[in-house]
């Protein structure tokens, strides 16, 4: 067996970042940008007005001061040419600003009569206007690589970027395995359950940015599992779940040898999931889950979710540990990472953390209603209520555009 920490960094040391491909912007939300963005010109491209009022220069407009009522201006619609001296130019939010025009007095401080307007209050230079390149310059960056969140996409629209260079969708191909299984809507024999395993780690691929696709049922015989393999050529990664640990019917490290694997490693120190094999097997990465729901979706989060953020490029692929409060005393750990389901709750600085008492690796209804897991590292001695530990977080990832 080897560490977590240990089995991550060489499964990762598997994955090369995948190509980039241009995407419009319609479909660019929670793809990786894979190449700095550049703006093509500056935001705003020009001065332009803040808000509804009357565009003048500071010197001449003070208190009680009558202008000379130009024209108007608003947003699409320029004025042509100079503010004229002892001038106003009506003004709209987002027009651009009369050449010789400093300032913006807003319209609830001016009275307007006989063609002259009447200012309230004195003007100041640079009041109630956004200055050419105040939210950005021209050549300014979006700088790759960054998962596109709504907010970029609308800053990408702004930079006139019409198409940015992100990474690939990593193609991901999920066997689940074992002659138990029945898809959900499908009558189950008397020894049989639904197949749930691949339906999570399914829904994890996609929302990670991956294209996912699920693969029928592969029986347990060596040609069963064989033939559902060879379905699997083109994809990045090919994801067994079931059959990789040592029992007369784990086939997946037998079979995927006789096809050319080459294991990086198998078997992991941690719980749920210690029956983990990674490899490469052509150019796709072959990563073997356990058949058990729980196992399987934990090392999802464990390794599949890092190895899809390293195929988009992105920096920091490992989740990131946080801290929280023990709000119960937990037992002394044994020899092998114990990632156990719990729930968080308010607490200050840190949240409060309470682990589930049932930690049976085939309960899914417990990893539903869990928001985090609770690191227990290897020989970890029992800790009291009130200590400090490690979690990782459970959330709901979100789904690429």
């Amino acid at each position: 067996m080897i560490a977590v920490a240990e089995a991550q960094a060489q499964l990762l040391a598997l994955a090369g970042p995948v190509a980039a491909e241009p995407v419009g912007l319609r479909a660019a939300a929670g793809r990786v940008l894979a190449r700095d963005a550049v703006a093509l010109r500056a935001q705003p491209p020009f001065a332009a007005a803040a808000r509804d009022g009357w565009a003048v220069r500071a010197a001449e407009a003070g208190t009680g001061t009558a202008l000379r009522v130009q024209g108007e201006a608003a947003a699409g619609h320029g004025h042509e040419g100079r503010l004229d001296p002892a001038s106003a130019l009506r003004i709209f939010t987002g027009a651009p600003m009369p050449a010789g025009a400093d300032a913006v007095v807003i319209q609830e401080e001016a009275r307007v009569a006989d063609g002259r307007v009447t200012f309230a209050v004195a003007a100041r230079a640079g009041d109630n206007l956004r200055p050419r390149g105040a939210d950005f310059a021209a050549g300014a960056r979006l700088a790759a690589p960054r998962r596109l969140s709504p907010a970029d996409v609308a800053l990408l629209a702004a930079m006139g970027v019409a198409a940015p260079l992100v990474a690939r969708r990593p193609e991901v191909a999920l066997i689940m395995t074992g002659d138990e299984l029945v898809l959900p809507g499908e009558t189950p024999g008397p020894d049989q359950i639904f197949a749930s395993n691949g339906f999570g780690l399914l829904a994890m691929a996609a929302a990670e940015g991956a294209e996912a696709r699920l693969l029928p049922i592969a029986r347990d015989r060596p040609e069963a599992l064989a033939a559902v393999l060879d379905l699997a050529r083109g994809a990045d990664v090919v994801v067994t779940i079931g059959g990789a640990s040592v029992g007369d019917h784990d086939l997946v490290g037998r079979v995927a040898a006789g096809m050319g694997l080459e294991r990086a490693f198998w078997q992991v120190a941690m719980r749920p999931g210690k029956p983990l094999m990674a490899g490469r097997l052509g150019p796709a990465i072959l990563l073997g889950l356990p058949g058990n729901p729980v196992s399987a979706l934990v090392c999802g989060h464990l390794f599949l979710l890092p190895l899809l953020r390293a195929f988009q490029g992105l920096p920091e692929p490992l989740p990131r540990p946080r801290r929280a409060v023990l709000a119960e005393a937990v037992a002394a750990n044994g020899p092998r990472a114990h990632y156990m389901r719990a729930r968080l709750g308010p607490g200050e600085p840190l949240p409060a953390i309470r682990p589930f008492a049932n930690q049976d690796s085939s309960l899914l209804l417990p990893l539903a209603t869990a928001d985090a897991l609770l690191v227990r590292p290897p020989g970890a001695p029992a800790a009291p209520a009130g200590a400090v530990a490690d979690y990782l977080p459970l959330i709901a990832l979100p789904g690429p555009g």
